[in-house]
């Protein structure tokens, strides 16, 4: 799929950079307020900093994981996904 993710790296405190199979790149940024319920122990940021990509998905260990196609959406419209 053209949202499949294929390249993702940590580019600043609870920040990253994506990029997708068909070439388009952007950020996502997190807010402090994201971290909560499953994502809480994401807010350490060695935890957060063990991302990577799992069959085309933004990924962390413990089965968690970022909406592809959404966040694809948002960095076509605006070249970055804000997670509050």
């Amino acid at each position: 799929m053209e949202w499949d993710v294929t390249e993702v790296k940590v580019v600043g405190d609870f920040a990253l950079a994506v990029r997708f199979r068909d070439g388009l790149e952007g950020g996502v940024r997190f807010l402090p307020s994201f971290f909560r319920g499953a994502f809480t122990h994401l807010a350490k940021l060695p935890e957060f900093q063990k991302v990577q990509v799992v069959d085309g998905v933004v990924s962390w260990p413990g089965e968690l994981d970022l909406a592809p196609d959404a966040m694809y959406a948002e960095i076509k419209r605006s070249d970055e996904w804000l997670l509050n």
